[in-house]
């Protein structure tokens, strides 16, 4: 089976370095899997896309040197499996409360006996290879947002979940959770006395940790505090970006 880039730079003390895609556009996928990144995620909870719009995002991924990335818009056994089936390498679940719900998106995620995922891999032996069946559960790499205060609360936990890869930080809804409202003050108590505190409870219960970064230099801060994935903003917002400081300079030259 093709290997995971996110477990093979963890494995180096590596960062990886994740696009992350709000647009729906196997073209925009295509641009931004040939940009850089490790891998690029394609975002359904809050992109205005579903499922179908996916694939051919998926697909087009497929041709890139970067890894698949999907999350989903719920933990919803049946559209994970869907995504899997779909060649997603890797799955973000939102709004993971307690070890329970991290239970059940392991449980989506893993074939028995690991889990209850469905066997019916259709663009997963494409992408991943004849043997997916038998290394899947050891390849996909599955992770639980860190993101609201029940969360917070029980993040010992949901570490502690066997086949639970990694805990994701959303660090917007994590900063709004601890009453600091946007824009994200990430150097500053108490959002950056949290961040830290689940990097750290990632690291002792074996656990990989991530975090979206709203601007660059929160990504920098974040690669140098040791996170094992970081997600540079994304595709909506460079597009936003870049479009103003070109029209800024034109108008300002």
């Amino acid at each position: 089976m093709r290997p995971n880039r996110l477990r093979e730079l963890s494995a180096a003390k590596q960062t990886a370095v994740v696009g992350w895609m709000m647009i729906s556009s196997p073209f925009a996928a295509e641009l931004l899997g040939h940009a850089g990144f490790d891998a690029v995620l394609i975002d359904l909870q809050h992109g205005p896309f579903y499922i179908d719009a996916a694939v051919p995002m998926l697909q087009a991924l497929s041709a890139t040197p970067a890894m698949p990335m999907v999350r989903c818009s719920a933990n919803n056994f049946f559209e994970i499996g869907k995504l899997l089936d779909a060649g997603a390498y890797s799955i973000i679940c939102p709004l993971i409360q307690d070890a329970d719900d991290a239970r059940r998106l392991v449980d989506a995620c893993r074939y028995p006996p690991m889990g209850s995922r469905s066997y019916g891999p259709a663009r997963g032996f494409l992408y991943g290879g004849p043997d997916y069946f038998e290394q899947a559960n050891d390849t996909i790499v599955v992770w639980a947002m860190i993101e609201t205060p029940q969360s917070i609360r029980e993040l010992e936990a949901i570490c502690a979940v066997d086949g639970l890869d990694g805990v994701f930080i959303g660090p917007t809804d994590l900063s709004i959770s601890l009453g600091v409202k946007p824009p994200l003050k990430w150097r500053e108590a108490p959002v950056a006395t949290e961040i830290a505190r689940i990097l750290d409870t990632a690291r002792a219960a074996g656990k990989m940790a991530g975090i979206y970064c709203t601007t660059p230099e929160m990504a920098v801060d974040m690669r140098r505090a040791g996170f094992d994935m970081i997600v540079l903003a994304n595709d909506a917002v460079m597009l936003n970006a870049a479009a103003r400081q070109w029209i800024s300079t034109v108008r300002e030259g």
